[in-house]
């Protein structure tokens, strides 16, 4: 189904003497079941939200507090007033959903001080059949060309009795922590995006940005009057930003569901961010391996020595095993000079242009090529940002003269070196270099997989070479560190921001190097459940040969989806998940549990009428337990149809992975 673009709209434009003081103005959703109401009273402007008649958003304000200026957001009159309603369908070329329909009403208010300075700005709302954003739009004037932001005034005035699901912000881990459900009336301290909330009314929102460029990330607070506002990631100096003009603000983003699972499949996101405005016809997402575990099991190491893990020989080994066991790319990490000494130093010397001295790149890239494999760089900073932009460019340019288009790039550390000072990952700076290496990555048909990254806000439908990211805990927090419900709230919370390298596929369960918690059939299931266009199979080679019947479900999932269906999900105790393959048309089912088992019953009615398919089902056996017994997975073939309804068992910690493959 096509949709029409309605680019039809009304100016609404006031005279001098009659710009409005006092104005109330609706916009409702294309469905008319949320209301925006925009106000401006006493000088100011406001906006609520409601849903069906519920308020979800009392009036909060908006604003900005200027350095050396007068705050912007007072004393405001109205003097325009632009509408715009929107449908269109468009496509990605790698993610969860093929075609994605971007339908909403807008009203962009254009307002003006009584002062003499006569300052003006514009605030964009835009209201979906599934939440509303709205953007701040700041012109350059003949005295105000630019401006330092001290603070940014945005509210969301919820109802302090709702439950949050939060990480906090400002921390030496960044995202990589474990979600807790705290009441709203708590968040005293800052907490970062998205926040997804359950109010105490049963309606479920979850607070993002969207299109985050030259700005701080917004993270979230309780004020000293009990609001919930923006706290924007600040600089070294305190400041949140330093904006030359034009300048529009990153998207502020509600989105608003009545049960969670619909926030799971919300692309306002992507909707709010701009087309390529460049040909990405040669992006394409992968599955790889890497010799990334095998460190955490100490087989090897980052650093040259005895160990060392990033060698020529070893290379050539694990690209021998990508053809053996069917995959597609190889990750090498700890290939370049500079980690000889500690790890965690290594950055201000680390150098992105020359290979260590047992690792030969012409010699790997050559067989890699010859094999039709392709390999990722890893490209660790440590942080020091200076010493990585001064080689950016040659760097790039160094692999792509090998063949590598590929990169996985790092960011380890509390925060980063940028210009001589240390700065948090998620200030201004680090925005701004993070968006430097996606332009120009894309200038040399490189792909990245981001780690350490600034959150998600969508820019991967402008720059679609943005594959994944991390932003969470992962998998290497497993043995002890990984909470039983994290994989149960991620698809609530982190997932609602995009791809996420979760480097799932552990097989080797017991290792007492590294004890995993998890069931065998968990693992799989993973692969449904996270989203990644960069998909590592994360264990060692040898592992998965070892055992080819479960590895063939590794080998057959796919990394990018035509249709994406939830079933199932409560946050922080279960998730079910369907998706459909782009190639194949076969479907894919994913499902997991908290610490405790359970059974679901999967309706199929999102299959295709009088299709049979055959079912190759991955799930715990009756005795599986992830702390004694996670290896046990029962597989099962049969035939089945959209009106079966599927019986499953998930052991505590467990999971299932299903392929629906059409005929039998």
């Amino acid at each position: 189904m096509r949709y029409n673009l309605d680019m039809s709209f009304k100016i609404k434009i006031f005279g001098k003497n009659k710009a409005k003081k006092q104005f109330e103005q609706v916009l409702e959703s294309p469905n008319r079941k949320i209301m925006c109401l925009v106000k401006l009273k006493n000088g100011r402007i406001y906006y609520a939200v409601k849903k069906e008649g519920m308020e979800l958003i009392k009036e909060s304000k908006l604003g900005f507090l200027l350095r050396g200026e007068s705050e912007l957001g007072a004393k405001l009159v109205l003097v325009r007033m632009q509408k715009k309603n929107v449908d269109e369908v468009w496509e990605t070329l790698v993610g969860e959903q093929q075609e994605i329909r971007n339908n909403y009403n807008e009203i962009v208010f254009y307002l003006t001080e009584e002062t003499d300075r006569q300052r003006m700005f514009s605030v964009r709302f835009r209201v979906f059949n599934e939440g509303v954003a709205f953007r701040y739009e700041i012109p350059p004037q003949p005295s105000f060309q630019r401006i330092i932001v001290e603070d940014e005034l945005t509210e969301f005035n919820i109802d302090l009795n709702g439950q949050a699901w939060r990480i906090p912000a400002y921390q030496a881990t960044k995202y990589e922590l474990n979600y807790e459900k705290w009441p709203v009336y708590e968040l005293r301290d800052a907490v970062h995006t998205p926040l997804t909330i359950e109010t105490d009314s049963n309606k479920f929102l979850a607070i993002h940005e969207a299109a985050l460029y030259n700005y701080g990330s917004m993270t979230l607070k309780l004020s000293s009057e009990k609001i919930l506002k923006a706290d924007i990631t600040p600089l070294s100096d305190g400041m949140k930003a330093y904006l030359d003009l034009p300048f529009e603000s990153p998207w502020r983003v509600i989105e608003i569901a009545d049960a969670a699972i619909e926030l799971t499949v919300n692309r306002m996101i992507l909707n709010l961010n701009e087309k390529p405005k460049e040909d990405f016809s040669w992006v394409k997402p992968l599955k790889f391996l890497g010799i990334w575990w095998a460190m955490f099991v100490g087989e090897w190491t980052w650093a040259e020595g005895k160990k060392h893990g990033a060698t020529t020989e070893h290379a050539k080994k694990y690209l021998d095993w990508c053809v053996a066991l069917g995959v597609s790319g190889l990750l090498i990490e700890g290939w370049n000079n500079g980690w000889s000494g500690e790890w965690s130093l290594g950055g201000k010397c680390t150098d992105f242009l020359h290979p260590v001295a047992d690792f030969k790149m012409e010699e790997v890239a050559e067989k890699a090529c010859r094999l039709g494999v392709e390999l990722i760089a890893q490209h660790e900073t440590v942080g020091q940002v200076d010493n990585y932009e001064r080689q950016l460019e040659s760097a790039f340019a160094y692999l792509v003269s090998n063949g590598v288009h590929y990169v996985k790039t790092g960011y380890t550390g509390a925060k980063m070196m940028i210009n001589n000072k240390m700065e948090y990952h998620h200030s201004q700076v680090g925005v701004l270099h993070y968006q430097k290496t996606v332009e120009m990555a894309a200038r040399y048909q490189i792909m990245l997989n981001i780690h350490e990254p600034i959150k998600g806000t969508g820019i991967e439908r402008t720059y679609p070479n943005i594959l994944t990211r991390e932003g969470a805990k992962g998998q290497e927090y497993e043995g002890g560190k990984l909470n039983l419900n994290h994989a149960t709230i991620l698809p609530f919370t982190r997932m609602l921001t995009g791809a996420f390298d979760f480097t799932p596929g552990i097989f080797d369960l017991k290792n007492p190097a590294k004890r995993v918690y998890t069931t065998l059939a968990r693992q799989l299931s993973y692969y449904v459940i996270f989203y990644s266009g960069m998909q590592m199979l994360a264990d060692r080679p040898e592992v998965y040969y070892s055992v080819p019947k479960v590895f063939e479900f590794l080998q057959k999932v796919p990394v990018n989806w035509r249709i994406t269906v939830p079933l199932l999900g409560k946050i922080g105790e279960y998730y079910v998940v369907a998706r459909q393959d782009r190639v194949t048309e076969d479907w894919y089912i994913g499902g997991v549990t908290n610490e405790n088992a359970r059974r679901v019953n999967l309706n199929l009615e999102f299959l295709e009428e009088d299709i049979k398919y055959t079912a190759h089902i991955y799930r715990d056996g009756g005795a599986t337990d992830y702390r004694e017994n996670p290896l046990e997975i029962e597989i099962e073939k049969r035939i089945i149809d959209k009106n079966e309804i599927l019986d499953l068992w998930l052991a505590a910690g467990g999971g299932f992975a299903i392929r629906l493959a059409k005929g039998y």
